[in-house]
């Protein structure tokens, strides 16, 4: 009887610690899903200004979804001086991985 209690209370930890991993990787993806749909209006908005972004890093913070997200944008020039390479990096919260958006925009 004390055997099926010892292998019963080991069955029953290991499901408390992975309903809290699962918990864990739930919030991130969220936050993550959240960070690619600011990085993605901030795309748009550069993509849709009749003037190009000037080259060099830039960075700020935009309000969605009820968080305050840091943005970086870093805009290069391409070997085609039509186009523009543009970085953004959006970060939301300490301890979750950033969202990162690459793209080309054209200079007109």
């Amino acid at each position: 009887m004390l055997v099926a209690l010892a292998v019963f209370s080991l069955a029953a930890l290991a499901l408390v610690r992975l309903q809290g991993v699962t918990l864990h990787t739930a919030a991130d993806l969220d936050s993550k899903a959240m960070g690619q749909i600011v990085a993605r209006n901030l795309m748009v908005e550069l993509r849709t200004d009749p003037a190009p972004p000037s080259l060099g890093s830039e960075e700020g913070e935009v309000d969605n979804g009820g968080r305050r997200w840091h943005w970086t944008r870093q805009v290069k020039a391409t070997d085609d001086k039509r186009l523009l390479q543009v970085d953004l990096v959006v970060d939301g919260q300490s301890g979750s991985s950033p969202v990162v958006l690459s793209f080309v925009r054209v200079v007109q």
